[in-house]
């Protein structure tokens, strides 16, 4: 059983076959698929599952906490199942690609207390850009 599946039944997550095929979708590493390449997917598994029901599914996720919705550049949303591993992102800044990065150091040290404006700054994110491989 996946990570995934694991959180959401310890959750007490009702497991319906359409919320299974989803989360099934999202196992692995470096998983970032949008909504449409999660419906693909899960419809090659169980062709009756709607897009709406994708759709829905990906947003309860997302408020449980146990998917993280990235956005980069203005490309579609995609879904991050490493929502409990704290990590940064990097993005290939020609065919989207998302891998994720786990870098030393502590973004919240790093920033001075003169650019702080005062706030009492709690998280930070960090996206990485480049050519992926295939792009250089």
């Amino acid at each position: 059983m996946s990570d995934l599946l694991e959180r959401l039944r310890a959750r007490g997550w009702r497991m319906t076959s359409q919320r299974r095929v989803v989360a099934e979708v999202l196992d692995g590493d470096h998983v970032h698929f949008t909504a449409d390449e999660v419906h693909a997917r899960a419809a090659q598994r169980l062709p009756e599952i709607s897009r709406a029901t994708v759709y829905n599914t990906l947003g309860e996720m997302v408020s449980l906490g146990e998917v993280i919705e990235v956005s980069t550049d203005g490309r579609a949303k995609r879904y991050d199942p490493n929502a409990h591993h704290a990590h940064q992102h990097l993005v290939c800044s020609n065919c989207g690609t998302i891998r994720d990065v786990h870098p030393t150091g502590d973004p919240l040290a790093d920033l001075p207390a003169v650019e702080r404006f005062g706030f009492q700054v709690s998280e930070a994110e960090v996206t990485y850009r480049g050519l992926c491989p295939s792009c250089s």
